[in-house]
């Protein structure tokens, strides 16, 4: 049965959480603002786009752990799945984040001051723009439809509710004959969300992030970035869920085998990580076609980028197979949870090697200082609220409150 909110109210993120991560969030606007304002707005504006893309690409990771659990009808996963909808709510603060870009076009778009031989009707900054903004809608809109069906399979039938709960949750069912058709809508809009991830992350991939090369092209491009949104979405679930470990013990819900399974499923992700990022450069390399070449040679071989390349293949791939062959490694929450830290910062500074070139043309040394990391921390702090106020709001998504399946 469904457990009631003020039995799992203290399980909840507490007034301890929200401080520190409102001065991060904080900071990181002061930063972002301040470099923006000042003589070089293009490196504040580089800092935003990468951080956007990769808070965003977090949330839209760790919801679909849910969407495909679902739709696979996965058992072992049950006590995770309230815990990835929990990053829904970052959803909204995405899309305004999103929306901020409008402002910052001149300095993320070389190519608008390019000849680009015939690819203008594509690239022009208010048809990126705008069919970005109608797919993230599509893509949050359908994960929300998604999230309410999950939601209202949690939610007690006891006690009143208004707000923000009615509102994403609707009612409680009122029979086992709504209930299965509650759960034949959630599959459907599972399904849903697992098509619009694809289809959206791919088109963010081709224009937020291989198109500031306009010259360049991969047509597994759009591939790569949204199985690399799944590798983040699941290394941040394990983090949360490792927090929740680590501070109810084992009024959580969550045992190693847990653990183990998600382990086993983000080693998956770090191989296939690996495996896109050799196929590109292997048919690129065999290829030899300079007009291909260029964009792997200026950021694997040449200064300043190439000692940032072996950072990021050592930080996403190398450490974490490694360590993750070890079975009893994948067990131990504090030990998963620096692993998939350590992931997480590599894939920021992957990021970087992407789209920092064609931002920082002839640069002598990286483009990365503590400002940037002032930028990350800020919009770690935004996702650490939105995680927090949904789990504070809908207290049901926790593990100890998982309801039993019928």
């Amino acid at each position: 049965m469904n457990a009631h909110p003020s039995s799992i109210s203290t399980a909840a993120p507490g007034p301890g959480v929200w401080a520190p991560a409102a001065v991060l969030a904080a900071a990181g606007t002061a930063a972002f603002l301040f470099g923006a304002a000042g003589e070089h707005p293009g490196r504040a504006w580089q800092a935003y786009l990468i951080n956007f893309l990769l808070w965003s690409s977090v949330a839209q990771g760790a919801v679909l752990f849910a969407a495909v659990t679902r739709v696979t009808r996965a058992r072992w996963s049950g006590p995770l799945e309230g815990l990835s909808g929990a990053f829904a709510g970052f959803f909204p603060l995405s899309f305004v984040l999103f929306l901020v870009l409008i402002f910052g076009g001149p300095h993320l778009f070389p190519w608008v001051h390019e000849e680009l031989h015939g690819k203008e009707s594509w690239l022009n900054v208010p048809f990126v723009l705008a069919r970005n903004g109608a797919g993230l809608l599509i893509l949050y809109g359908v994960g929300f439809m998604f999230l309410r069906q999950a939601l209202r399979l949690r939610m007690g039938p006891a006690p009143t509710r208004s707000g923000l709960r009615r509102l994403l949750a609707g009612s409680a069912p009122g029979s086992p004959v709504e209930v299965e058709r509650i759960r034949g809508r959630m599959a459907r809009w599972a399904g849903l969300y697992c098509f619009a991830f694809a289809l959206v992350l791919s088109l963010i991939g081709f224009d937020l992030v291989m198109s500031l090369d306009p010259h360049w092209y991969s047509t597994l491009f759009g591939a790569y970035h949204f199985v690399k949104a799944f590798y983040l979405g699941l290394g941040a679930l394990i983090i949360l869920a490792a927090v929740v470990a680590l501070r109810q013990g084992r009024r959580s819900g969550l045992e190693p085998r847990h653990f183990h399974d998600i382990g086993k499923l983000f080693f998956a992700f770090c191989l296939l990580w690996a495996d896109f990022f050799y196929v590109q450069l292997t048919v690129i390399w065999y290829g030899n076609i300079p007009e291909e070449t260029h964009y792997v040679i200026l950021r694997t071989m040449l200064p300043p980028w190439r000692p940032l390349a072996w950072a990021v293949f050592g930080m996403v791939f190398i450490i974490p197979f490694i360590i993750l062959i070890n079975k009893r490694v994948k067990t131990i929450p504090a030990a998963v949870m620096a692993l998939c830290s350590l992931v997480i910062v590599g894939l920021w500074l992957e990021l970087l090697l992407l789209v920092g070139p064609p931002l920082n043309h002839g640069a002598a040394e990286l483009p990365l200082g503590v400002s940037d990391a002032v930028v990350f921390l800020g919009f770690l702090g935004l996702m650490v609220l939105a995680v927090a106020a949904m789990l504070r709001t809908f207290p049901e998504l926790l593990p100890s409150a998982r309801p039993e399946e019928g």
